[in-house]
């Protein structure tokens, strides 16, 4: 009988046959624990993993065992209240009477609910797992192409510093073995002779002299054969592989105006981090360029975009200029541009027109995707009736409205989900 030990070390991200096992079997409910968890979580820890919960009835599977059969006569000493053909009832359960600290299951019996860890990558792989990028097109004219170094096997010549000592020694002794092979032969075939001849009580002088001699000269045959020649040298060889450079820039976009309190503000800081992190799935090198505005707009840092306090009123349309300057500054060429922007809905009615002109014509054609969300429990006002006419005529513009922070991550999904028509 034999025994195989599985002694393979399991991977970065903890990919091992069981756990992939175990995660595709209960998906659904580990993709129900994480679309829930999007919402608890802190804003700082959406980049990291997640412990998943599924109740122990999900876990639960059908049993095969074997009963108790025939017919058995059994006598239960003490027994003043029941008579043969009588239905004893199940016990009820204690309800936290037992000695325990814990809560009683009301039915007799009870388990703990399965808990395990998932990665940041498997996390993520489970959130956006059915989404996509809408537009996603590559940049043809003028594509940046990197370059990087890659070990391309050996070669006869280089410089000293690539020798490969452990591949010129393997050819090395390689060529000796096939040079002096057949002279190795020879000689041990000559030094078993001589010394047969040497066993031999009769007198050999003349043969003896001419196997010395023969194995002299095989050996000084075998000798000349140098350790190392030009022919066995090996270089390490390298070469260089284009790599096509992949970048995006997520422009975003919020009212920090009066009307724009905290919460409001979080529920927007949620939504971009979720279009970050669903970026860097697609795209190696991604800038994120944060532009605020209440009558007037300003490029800021992260900080400053979430947190400052500002008063005022509202001109969504500082914003929007603002963004086509800064990309024709610095991103008129080669990048994936992408905008979300944020807002309660308040604007003056006169920008509202402005904004969409901005949209159709100079943001929209050098956009891949723009998506616009309005946080408000109001009533929808001249911004979103502006929007919405881009939206009918312009597919990669979409527009959603959030009450809560429960609709975020439905947004989310129902803005990238796949498309059913495949392109043509």
């Amino acid at each position: 009988m034999a025994n195989f030990i599985d002694r393979r070390l399991n991977s970065k991200n903890k990919s091992t046959v069981n756990r992939q096992r175990f995660i595709r079997r209960y998906k659904s409910q580990i993709k129900k624990s994480v679309s829930d968890a999007i919402n608890k979580r802190g804003v700082t820890d959406v980049d990291k993993g997640e412990d998943i919960v599924i109740p122990s009835k999900d876990l639960s599977e059908p049993i095969f065992h074997q009963g108790k059969g025939g017919i058995k006569d059994q006598v239960h000493p003490g027994n003043d209240q029941f008579i043969e053909g009588d239905r004893i009832p199940k016990p009820t359960g204690q309800q936290g009477n037992g000695a325990g600290k814990g809560d009683a299951s009301n039915s007799g019996e009870g388990s703990d609910d399965f808990s395990f860890s998932i990665s940041k990558e498997e996390y993520l792989n489970l959130l956006f797992e059915d989404l996509e990028l809408p537009n996603l097109e590559k940049n043809q004219l003028d594509k940046l192409v990197e370059y990087k170094t890659v070990r391309s096997g050996f070669c006869a010549q280089g410089v000293p510093a690539n020798i490969d000592i452990v591949k010129s020694l393997q050819g090395s002794i390689a060529r000796r073995i096939a040079m002096t092979s057949t002279k190795r032969k020879q000689l041990k075939e000559a030094e078993q002779a001589l010394n047969d001849l040497r066993k031999d009580t009769h007198d050999h002088i003349k043969e003896e002299r001419e196997l010395i001699s023969k194995i002299a000269l095989l050996k000084e045959k075998i000798s000349k054969v140098p350790f190392i020649d030009t022919f066995d040298m090996k270089f390490r060889n390298f070469s260089r592989q284009a790599v096509p450079s992949s970048r995006a820039v997520m422009f975003c976009l919020m009212d920090v105006s009066g009307s724009m309190d905290q919460a409001t503000k979080d529920i927007a800081k949620r939504f971009y981090i979720l279009l970050y992190l669903f970026l860097t799935r697609t795209y190696k090198t991604i800038e994120v360029v944060y532009i605020r505005h209440h009558t007037q707009a300003k490029e800021v840092d992260e900080q400053e975009f979430f947190y400052s306090q500002e008063t005022g009123g509202t001109i969504a349309s500082s914003a929007l200029e603002l963004m086509v300057k800064i990309v024709n500054e610095r991103y008129s060429n080669n990048w994936n541009i992408y905008g979300a922007q944020a807002s309660d809905g308040d604007n003056w009615a006169d920008d509202s027109p402005y904004c969409h002109k901005l949209l159709l014509e100079k943001i929209l054609p050098k956009a891949r995707y723009f998506s616009y969300i309005e946080i408000t429990q109001r009533a929808h006002q001249t911004l979103w009736q502006q929007y919405q006419q881009v939206a009918d005529t312009q597919a990669h513009f979409a527009m959603r409205h959030i009450k809560s922070v429960d609709d975020i991550y439905p947004v989310f999904r129902d803005l990238f989900k796949k498309s059913t028509v495949q392109a043509a």
